[in-house]
């Protein structure tokens, strides 16, 4: 099949600020951080926005698959559906999820599920003639992720075990970073017991305790990879993939203390290119300095800086086909421009 997207991407650069908030926690609960430039930076990884994004796309029509270490349980379901005893589900399961997964979190769809137990059911449900390698070819036949896996199909999906059943991820996500220099701060805070049965003594706290934090204006980039897509989606659904993709970017935050430092800013500022050519992204080495109005300001002239003297750089690699400014275009502006750019059988 020919790709009529290949080379073509999405890139979104946003801006985005945050009051006080710990929005991807380290290894001892305190705000994630790096340094770039000489500086301390706040940082977000990557993967602390993909899930919620992934998440998020539900909201928004997309069929997703499943990461779960509990794939057996998942096939001999069907097993069951097709006609298999529990015993003979729950062996068959264990069998062909050992063939692609051992104790690992894979992403799964629900059709790999039937087909799998379509399988066993053809083996008469007897876990000793169920193979390898044919267990591959049914998974690799069965993989259908513009009906239910477009996840996988932005993501990516690598089993260690069956190279066949890989999926290479159309996104790519970087760790966000403050456009300026971060110091975390620390909260000190008590808590009074209630004293139902009224058998304190003193007044004083009955828990004391702190809790790290910080506020920063975040850079972040992402590439959608259209060709990419087009290829793992046979065409099918791109549309859809992106309108869902491109609102839960918009609307998903990480889910770090949101109950008790709420952080639930939209982006403040977003330039979106479609391009064939060479991947582009900020660095920020030069941490920008706050003005009256914050730091929102600055960063946004830096970006726009940075990004046309790359484009002079790049020359003709840059290859740019259209730029999107949010403001003044909208999330439903921006969708609708970028689904313009799909060949008609991907509608």
């Amino acid at each position: 099949m020919t790709n009529p997207l290949k080379n073509t991407r999405i890139e979104f650069h946003i801006l985005q600020s945050f009051p006080v908030t710990c929005l991807n926690r380290d290894d001892v609960g305190a705000p994630k951080t790096a340094m770039v430039g000489g500086v301390p930076r706040a940082r977000v990884s990557s993967q602390a926005w993909k899930r919620p994004v992934r998440l998020a796309m539900q909201e928004y029509g997309a069929k997703l698959g499943v990461r779960t270490k509990h794939i057996a349980e998942l096939i001999a379901q069907e097993c069951i559906i097709k006609g298999a005893d529990e015993e003979q589900a729950k062996v068959c399961g264990e069998a062909i999820a050992s063939h692609i997964s051992k104790d690992t979190l894979l992403f799964f769809t629900k059709t790999e599920a039937q087909a799998f137990a379509d399988y066993a059911a053809e083996k008469e449900f007897d876990a000793s003639k169920l193979k390898d390698k044919e267990t591959y070819k049914v998974g690799k036949k069965a993989l259908n992720l513009a009906f239910d896996g477009v996840d996988i199909a932005l993501f990516g999906r690598m089993v260690a075990q069956a190279a066949e059943l890989n999926v290479e991820a159309a996104c790519s996500f970087a760790h966000a970073i403050s456009t300026h220099k971060v110091a975390n701060e620390v909260e000190f805070f008590t808590a009074v017991d209630d004293d139902p049965m009224g058998m304190r003594e003193d007044s004083g706290s009955a828990h004391m305790g702190s809790l790290e934090y910080n506020s920063a204006t975040y850079y972040r980039y992402v590439s959608l990879d259209l060709g990419q897509l087009y290829q793992t989606l046979n065409g099918q659904n791109m549309a859809g993939a992106i309108e869902s993709f491109v609102k839960a970017l918009y609307v998903a935050v990480p889910a770090a203390r949101q109950t008790t430092m709420t952080g639930l800013s939209a982006w403040d500022y977003a330039k979106v290119l479609v391009r064939k050519g060479q991947s582009l992204q900020a660095s920020f080495d030069n941490p920008v300095k706050a003005k009256s109005d914050g730091y929102l300001v600055p960063s946004i002239e830096a970006l726009n800086t940075d990004l046309a003297k790359k484009e002079q750089m790049a020359g003709s690699l840059f290859g740019k086909q259209v730029e999107i400014e949010l403001p003044p275009s909208n999330i439903d502006e921006l969708i609708v421009q970028l689904q313009k750019f799909l060949p008609d059988s991907a509608e």
